[in-house]
């Protein structure tokens, strides 16, 4: 299967910001919304987007950060991440979600989509973005990857409406065990269809081969999981 990609713009309102776009190069599919770490939609956030679009899948990768800093991609060095955790600080969680609302329109309305079902996958500040797009927004499933600050807004599993799944490291010093037994205890109180996994050799970021805490059996398996996950959900 050979794959179609390119930069494209999400309309929102007056204004407009940049997303990227990898889809097969053929047909309309099921729709995958790409959530970016703190170092923008980089190399690695395009390699995700072209491995699931390389599974038949649709998929968007939007700037979240285009409020703060437009086109921003870094990667991984100490003074990277210093800069993506100023961006990241510089954030209103509340109007992200409604820019992510429009990437999901956007990508919508795309033949290469065509109003087919529409998930999320997030990595990190994607992660709880992907998280809260479940509680706010209405994808048709989404997948978190060690998404850090979830814990903080755990009371709104509540609202989670469709079919959710975690991944996080066993090792994270980001993210604490405490937090993903707060995470795993409301989910468990409400009505979401959820699935937590924790890989116990793992540690923050276990999933990017660009990082030095790259685990490769961890990724493989969360990685299996999550395309049976789709293919659960968006099929």
């Amino acid at each position: 299967m050979g794959l179609k990609t390119e930069d494209i713009t999400v309309r929102l309102g007056m204004d407009t910001y940049q997303a990227y776009l990898s889809t097969p190069d053929e047909g309309s599919h099921p729709g995958i919304i790409v959530l970016q770490e703190i170092f923008g939609v980089n190399s690695h956030i395009r390699s995700i987007c072209d491995k699931l679009a390389s599974e038949g899948y649709a998929c968007l990768a939007p700037d979240m950060f285009w409020r703060q800093e437009p086109g921003m991609q870094i990667g991984y060095t100490p003074e990277d991440i210093e800069h993506g955790r100023k961006l990241k600080a510089e954030v209103n969680l509340n109007i992200l979600v409604g820019d992510l609302r429009a990437a999901y329109q956007t990508l919508r309305n795309r033949p290469e989509c065509a109003g087919k079902k529409i998930g999320t996958v997030g990595f990190c500040f994607g992660g709880l973005m992907s998280f809260l797009s479940a509680t706010r927004l209405d994808p048709a499933c989404s997948v978190v990857y060690y998404g850090g600050g979830i814990a903080d807004f755990a009371g709104e599993f509540y609202s989670v409406r469709s079919p959710i799944l975690f991944h996080f490291g066993a090792k994270d010093q980001s993210i604490p065990m405490e937090h993903v037994e707060t995470i795993k205890e409301s989910a468990g109180k409400s009505q979401a269809d959820w699935e937590l996994h924790v890989y116990p050799d793992a540690g923050h970021g276990f999933s990017c081969d660009q990082r030095g805490s790259f685990h490769a059996p961890s990724a493989k398996e969360a990685w299996f999981r999550t395309l049976a996950f789709y293919q659960r959900n968006l099929h």
